[in-house]
């Protein structure tokens, strides 16, 4: 037996936010980043809107980019203090994320980290409050998923929280929120939406209900990403919608090692200064890993469909699985994203100098393969890699090394 599961309801296009008047309720929790949201009126209008629902509203602003656990317990605490019944969380996927944890949290107050972390194993939501996640990058699509991603900054590690209680109640997906984002975070979260999407697709939990939500998914990302990173504002709000999809198909078909690798070296050097952006890791990783997971049958011919939908051509599955290989390292290079770990410069951009010293990257290589292999991701991926293979793979995208294992 399968599931599906998705927020019971998703409003889109231009005006979205605005069906927070319609909520009921009597106080709300809104969880917001930087001053992104601020600055440009949204989170104003979020708390406007909830005000004219009749809501009491209080503001826990300040979530950093790749959240911390010490932020999700203070949030938390703040959620138990003010007692809202509905948790609003608006921006990219650092700010939902956060209060998706700090809503376990707060329903759940002698819970553990570690017990949020077990893969669906969070016990029963809703029993204090509801969630409803306003996005506005178009990437992580966290407002329609079941997962949250935490860091551990003691440990250097990201940590996935996967399981349906955490999959928000209502989403906003409102293109105008989308149009404030500049290039960088258009092409790290457009590319974060590629890999969600292709994964989902050779996932060995991919199904009916998610197959033609990922080939859609890739197909807009493939007609206006590029476009929506030179400013073309009809695109930006197709990426919107796109990565939303996306969401839909990886919340229910689940991800692969992309994910698993991307999660482990975000934030293992940032004691050398080199945060590695999300985004960026997915890019970089996802055509070694295609090459990896072509090696089993069933995935190739699978990325040979996808191949097929975008029109790349070739006369054999080998040769479609090149073609998209190639494509998407071209569509790295539009986006301006470094092909490797090597060359991953300040802010995520081609660096001659790279950020992270290879004698760094090869003593930590072990341990960070270990961590890739046990990630929550791992178990779905169409390959499951050895020690050894996933020491090898990772060496692949330092060096920009072919795969040929």
């Amino acid at each position: 037996m399968g599931r599906f599961t998705l927020p019971r309801d998703v409003y889109f296009g231009a005006g979205a936010i605005d069906q927070l008047k319609t909520f009921k309720g009597s106080k709300a929790m809104v969880c917001v980043g930087g001053g992104s949201m601020k600055r440009f009126g949204f989170l104003d209008k979020v708390v406007d809107n909830l005000k004219e629902a009749g809501m009491e509203v209080q503001i826990f602003d300040g979530i950093e980019p790749d959240p911390s656990v010490t932020t999700v317990m203070r949030g938390a605490a703040a959620m138990t203090e003010f007692q809202p019944d509905w948790i609003v969380a608006i921006g990219g996927g650092s700010p939902i994320d956060a209060a998706k944890a700090m809503w376990v949290k707060y329903e759940y107050p002698d819970i553990s980290f570690e017990d949020m972390c077990k893969v669906f194993g969070i016990p029963e939501l809703r029993k204090k409050a509801h969630f409803c996640a306003i996005s506005s990058t178009s990437g992580t699509a966290t407002e329609v998923t079941a997962f949250a991603v935490i860091t551990d900054y003691d440990k250097g590690i990201k940590y996935p929280m996967a399981d349906f209680e955490i999959t928000p109640d209502v989403a906003i997906v409102d293109p105008a929120l989308a149009e404030t984002m500049p290039p960088k975070l258009v092409a790290h979260t457009g590319m974060d939406a590629m890999t969600h999407a292709v994964e989902a697709y050779v996932s060995t939990v991919n199904c009916d209900f998610t197959d033609p939500l990922a080939i859609h998914a890739i197909e807009m990302i493939m007609d206006n990403l590029v476009k929506s990173y030179g400013g073309d504002m009809a695109a930006r709000a197709a990426m919107h919608n796109a990565q939303c999809l996306a969401g839909m198909a990886f919340s229910n078909a689940l991800l692969g090692i992309v994910h698993s690798m991307a999660h482990k070296t975000g934030a293992i050097f940032a004691d050398y200064g080199a945060h590695i952006i999300h985004g960026a890791a997915n890019a970089m990783y996802l055509p070694k890993v295609i090459a990896f997971n072509a090696k089993d049958p069933v995935a190739k011919k699978r990325y040979g469909v996808i191949a097929d939908y975008m029109h790349l051509g070739g006369a054999d599955d080998d040769e479609k699985v090149a073609l998209l290989i190639k494509y998407l390292r071209g569509m790295n290079d539009d986006l301006n994203i470094p092909q490797c770990i090597r060359n991953y410069g300040a802010n995520g951009l081609p660096a001659e100098v790279g950020f992270v010293p290879e004698d760094v990257f090869l003593e930590r290589l072990p341990e960070i393969a270990k961590n890739a292999i046990l990630d929550a991701c791992t178990g779905s991926n169409p390959r499951i890699p050895t020690q050894e293979e996933m020491e090898k793979l990772f060496k692949c995208c330092y060096y920009d090394l072919e795969v040929d294992f």
